[in-house]
């Protein structure tokens, strides 16, 4: 320790992703979604009708009502979740206000419970609860396992879910609008996207990148297939 009483920081060797931005989930979901629902609907029309425009416009629609439908979800979703956080977060403020001792108490219990001896977490709860605002961010990340300064943002969510999701529902609909009419194209491009999506989600999860990306190559080839039956036998019902 040097002669003007500094004191010595820990040295950081590692980061950590992060995992509460409410991007990840909308992200990895609308470009899943995007991909396995437009082209399956794109394979059932297709199966039922040889009319390329027909499955142009279903595609596009499919694409439009997906996205929105997906952006809203989100946003209503999150804001619910935040909304039922801050309220819980305003609780803890009250009580930390009105009954200070005991929510004392209750955080030096909570040390305990970790291991710490009951001496010194009495003391690191008196420490903490010195600090209001300090105080309510330890209560609430511990009682409620949240930060009131990081909670998800709806809009966030919401936009992330919309481009997330018109990008993947556009891959399957590609060759279409390029000119080439013909399903096998769509299917082409539609099963490595989806095995490639497979592979991208693996860097930020645990998972090997061939198992994610063969499970979501088979979770989008088995809806496709069936939707192209089910299309292929009420197509040729109609007819």
């Amino acid at each position: 320790m040097s002669g003007d009483g500094s004191r010595k920081r820990a040295e950081i060797h590692h980061e950590h992703r992060d995992v509460n931005g409410g991007w990840l989930r909308p992200s990895v979901f609308g470009v899943m979604d995007g991909l396995v629902s437009n082209f399956a609907l794109i394979a059932g029309v297709a199966g039922g009708s040889d009319d390329t425009g027909v499955v142009i416009l279903a595609g596009i629609a499919g694409l439009a009502a997906g996205a929105f439908s997906m952006a809203g979800g989100e946003y209503v979703s999150v804001a619910s979740q935040r909304e039922l956080a801050l309220a819980e977060i305003d609780v803890e403020r009250r009580e930390l206000q009105r009954h200070p001792e005991a929510e004392e108490e209750e955080l030096a219990q909570m040390y305990e419970a970790q291991g710490v001896d009951p001496e010194l977490a009495a003391q690191v709860a008196r420490q903490v609860s010195r600090d209001p605002g300090r105080a309510l961010v330890v209560h609430t990340r511990a009682e409620l396992g949240v930060v009131p300064d990081d909670l998800p943002s709806p809009w966030v969510a919401a936009v992330s879910s919309f481009l997330s999701f018109a990008v993947g529902a556009l891959l399957p609909l590609l060759p279409y609008l390029l000119g080439v009419t013909s399903l096998v194209a769509s299917a082409v491009v539609s099963c490595l996207a989806l095995f490639g999506a497979g592979v991208l989600v693996s860097r930020v999860t645990a998972r090997s990148w061939w198992y994610s990306g063969l499970r979501q190559f088979a979770v989008g080839s088995v809806a496709a297939v069936l939707t192209f039956g089910l299309g292929n036998l009420l197509g040729g019902m109609a007819l």
